[in-house]
């Protein structure tokens, strides 16, 4: 498995990782041998403290998508593993001692170094921000914390055939459908897990889940809007078939509490102080020691070789 595909998890902030250290554990038999070897490749092996230390030098999304599914870690070994053997037969060749390797490793190491400084300097203290400073970001914007308007919608689906004659006759059937299903007393679950051409919904009777406006396209939205609770619609013709829906609940828009956001707006805040900090060390930097410029010389530079 490569990082990218870690990648495409949620983003969250990696604060569950403790777990994901016991996983690591487990793999050879507990906290008495966390030192133990956790990988093997050809002479190469890795130990669990290598990849501790390798998955918290991965970005904050894959920390996160590892936190919430440690059986990722296996994949996450076997990927150290066949970078270390690459690592391993670069060197054994002597490759980083080529003239132009080695000069382009010295500027890596450097850009490296430079970052990892300047995130040393810039970053925030621990107790920053205080439980004041998140309370006052949360009341001046509350919009950017607001859930829109959503409904709980099921839906009995018919497809539409390609043949104009199994097309009538389709039609026809979510009519059936849609009448039978609009009865008093009607089961619209057990209706749906028989009758709807939709495997995935027809297994949960249906349902569909919570589907904000801008979730829906617009011939189902404004079906949708104007159904009232429990409420069944007349088949809705869209270009893959009949779509008869039911609307199992709404609820309006609404400003989520402090604790469900309190985390995205610590590390918010974190990031924009870090990134003032670095602007004013690197601002402080440059007024302690004005840079230069041969004008003149920097002029030769890209017109060298033409």
């Amino acid at each position: 498995m490569s990082m990218d595909s870690l990648r495409s998890h949620p983003l969250r902030t990696a604060r569950a990782l403790p777990s994901l250290w016991a996983a690591v554990l487990l793999l050879h038999g507990g906290v008495s041998r966390a030192a133990d070897v956790v990988g093997r490749i050809g002479s190469i092996e890795v130990t669990s403290g290598e990849i501790r230390a390798y998955v918290e030098s991965l970005p904050a999304q894959d920390q996160a998508a590892l936190a919430r599914d440690p059986a990722l870690l296996s994949q996450v070994v076997r990927t150290y593993l066949a970078r270390q053997a690459v690592l391993h037969e670069a060197q054994s060749k002597k490759y980083d001692q080529q003239p132009s390797v080695k000069g382009q490793l010295d500027r890596v190491r450097d850009e490296a170094l430079t970052e990892l400084y300047l995130q040393s300097v810039s970053r925030p203290p621990e107790g920053f921000p205080s439980e004041a400073e998140v309370r006052a970001a949360y009341d001046a914007n509350p919009r950017a914390f607001q859930t829109p308007r959503q409904w709980r919608v099921a839906q009995i689906f018919v497809a539409r055939p390609a043949d104009k004659d199994a097309e009538e006759k389709a039609r026809r059937k979510a009519e059936e459908i849609g009448r039978q299903a609009r009865q008093k007393g009607a089961d619209f679950a057990s209706l749906a897990r028989l009758s709807s051409e939709e495997k995935d919904s027809a297994n949960r009777g249906g349902e569909i889940g919570w589907l904000a406006e801008d979730q829906m396209v617009p011939g189902v939205r404004s079906v949708v809007t104007a159904l009232g609770k429990d409420a069944v619609s007349e088949p809705v013709r869209l270009d893959d078939g009949w779509h008869v829906l039911k609307l199992l609940d709404s609820k309006p828009a609404a400003i989520r509490p402090l604790s469900e956001v309190r985390e995205a707006i610590v590390a918010q805040l974190r990031t924009e102080r870090a990134r003032a900090n670095r602007q004013a060390y690197l601002g402080k930097l440059l007024e302690q020691n004005p840079p230069a410029i041969n004008e003149l010389g920097l002029s030769k530079v890209l017109a060298r070789g033409k």
